[in-house]
């Protein structure tokens, strides 16, 4: 199973906007959508893709289980709800979005009971999402690494998370990015600017093309269709080593999303 390279995010997009995010990015070609149960858009997500007429063969579908329902006993049922939300019989991944809290909830029970998920056809494949190496390691020992599909962990140019991406590929376990434009914040530094003038491009699509080349699937999102249209360019942009090598020196370990209460320990 290969991940998508490039798919379209839609966190903190709701209601009409997300509808209408959707529904042009589909237009424009996109043929992945990653959601969330906590994104509470599943619904709106699902609406779109339905009045986009798309074939649901041609989609990719992601979603991810909240903490809440990470048990043996609520999991699947979650799972269920979403694919009511979303229209569809199955998704194509279904991700741990966080791992429990002080883990209340045994990594071990909460993959296994995703395996299941799998088993029964819910889901076609599974992944993680927010994992550090440990947790990693704990879910290899649940279901096998055969069976993860993906850690979708938060990576831009100032934060290369090296040690979890090694430990991930040695393992082989594919990476997805989110966050992968640090908010926005990464889209005005001066070396992404130079790169992207370089090659007439946007700063946006230069980032994009960078995690692309680093072997990373990118989810960005966008309620402009200009933006949109625009990013897809990113899939066609080839960056020479010395542009790669300048965006790595921009490494400085700057990480956005560490909610306190959900994180773990940060490799």
């Amino acid at each position: 199973m290969t991940i998508p390279a490039f798919g379209l995010g839609t966190f903190r997009l709701k209601d009409d906007v997300v509808i209408a995010s959707v529904k042009t990015a589909l237009e424009l070609g996109y043929r992945a959508v990653d959601t969330a149960q906590i994104y509470e858009n599943e619904a709106a997500v699902g609406q779109a893709i339905e009045e986009s007429g798309v074939a649901r063969s041609e989609l990719f579908i992601t979603t991810k289980i909240w903490i809440e329902n990470l048990s043996k006993e609520k999991l699947i049922p979650s799972l269920k709800e979403s694919l009511r939300k979303l229209r569809t019989d199955y998704v194509d991944l279904t991700l741990i979005h966080w791992p429990s809290s002080n883990d209340a909830v045994p990594v071990a029970e909460f993959m296994q009971a995703l395996l299941e998920a799998k088993k029964e056809g819910l889901t076609r494949n599974i992944g993680v999402s927010n994992f550090t190496i440990d947790l990693m390691q704990q879910a290899i020992d649940a279901v096998g690494a055969e069976n993860i599909a993906t850690n979708q962990i938060e990576l831009s140019p100032y934060l290369h998370n090296r040690k979890v991406v090694d430990w991930a590929h040695e393992h082989n376990i594919h990476i997805t990015s989110y966050m992968t434009l640090a908010y926005g914040k990464a889209l005005k530094d001066e070396v992404i600017r130079r790169i992207a003038q370089k090659y007439n491009a946007t700063p946006a699509q230069v980032i994009l093309a960078w995690a692309m080349k680093l072997g990373y699937a990118v989810i960005p999102s966008s309620t402009k269709r200009e933006n949109l249209q625009s990013n897809l360019r990113s899939q066609t942009l080839m960056l020479d080593e010395e542009d790669m090598m300048a965006i790595t020196e921009l490494d400085c370990n700057d990480r956005l999303v560490s909610p306190e209460g959900l994180a773990p320990l940060w490799d």
